[in-house]
């Protein structure tokens, strides 16, 4: 899912993502999900960089991570990893690692297409690196079809775009169920491995890799999701994240019911039944944190960095960029 939208919308958000970053305090619960104890140590990637084509400023590495993370000497599975580096000498702060939605969006595609997207305090500070999920794109993927002639024919069995009446919806459901088999038939053990979870999981790895003690993030749409899983999985991990265009990890799980799905998102085989978990109401001291740290930033004086203003008040200049409100405080 690629970063647009209007002008105006784009500079705001370049904005949020400056302020959010440069702010040193993740607000996550105070304790791990249902889940997320501990799992055996695995070997930390190396990463390997190199151009990833003669004259460009981006550079490219495979990562190795265990299949399944409960079984860190087993089979492993590449990630492909893209980053490019902070641009401001001196000044660097650490990683910023992106995710742009899907689920499945191809970071070594996406981020290098946006680059020029992110705050220029942003690419000053940090080294921008992205990564295609495992299951997809250049990193270990699922393939469920021998054939490209069996891959076009699975694609015009379903209605082009999206469902239309119930006929419509039936084809489509059946359609992917019938993608869900052919999948299982060809690699089931790395089928069973693509949730979130695994994904949340692979990111820590990557972090470790890069040598940064938390996590910096920023996740777009299904990308909201994943950072929700990470900071469940490792609260303690979390040095700042922007989670923008929310998926609501409820929905997504489907209330972790095996009931039949009644909102779309959930219609992808099932796989991330319970991955985030439900950490149930935000506590009190965590709640009262956040509404404190809002007043905080309010309270500070114009051209602080961390300062949020109105919407609609005139610009000031900050070094980490303005966090916007609505004009009706919200």
């Amino acid at each position: 899912m690629p970063i647009s939208g209007s002008t105006t919308g784009r500079r705001r958000g370049a904005m949020v993502i400056a302020s959010a970053v440069f702010c040193s305090t993740g607000l996550v619960a105070a304790g791990p999900a249902p889940g997320g104890g501990p799992f055996p140590p695995a070997p930390v990637p190396r990463l390997d960089w190199q151009p990833c084509a003669d004259g460009t400023e981006f550079d490219c590495a495979v990562a190795q991570v265990p299949l399944d993370h409960l079984d860190p000497g087993g089979r492993t599975v590449e990630l492909a990893v893209v980053r490019h580096r902070a641009t401001g000498p001196g000044r660097r702060v650490g990683t910023l690692f992106f995710n742009p939605g899907g689920p499945g969006g191809p970071g070594t595609v996406q981020m290098p297409q946006n680059y020029e997207s992110f705050p220029r305090e942003v690419r000053e500070r940090f080294d921008i690196v992205s990564w295609d999920p495992r299951g997809v794109g250049n990193s270990t993927a699922v393939n469920c079809f021998a054939t490209t002639a069996e891959a076009v024919a699975w694609r015009t069995s379903k209605p082009v775009g999206l469902p239309v009446g119930e006929k419509q919806r039936r084809d489509w459901i059946d359609a992917f169920a019938d993608l869900g088999r052919r999948c299982r038939l060809r690699d089931p053990d790395l089928l069973r491995h693509v949730s979130t979870a695994d994904t949340a999981r692979d990111l820590d790895q990557l972090r470790q890799a890069v040598g940064d003690p938390q996590l910096t993030y920023l996740g777009i749409s299904y990308g909201t999701f994943l950072g929700a899983t990470y900071a469940n999985l490792f609260p303690g991990k979390v040095r700042a994240m922007v989670l923008d265009s929310n998926v609501d990890p409820q929905a997504w799980t489907n209330h972790a019911s095996d009931a039949e799905p009644r909102l779309t998102p959930f219609l992808r085989l099932g796989s991330d039944l319970g991955a985030a978990g439900d950490p149930g109401p935000v506590p009190l001291p965590v709640r009262g944190r956040l509404h404190g740290r809002v007043r905080l930033l309010r309270g500070r004086g114009a051209g602080d960095p961390g300062q949020v203003r109105r919407a609609d008040a005139a610009p000031a200049p900050a070094a980490g960029g303005r966090l916007d409100v609505r004009p009706d405080g919200r």
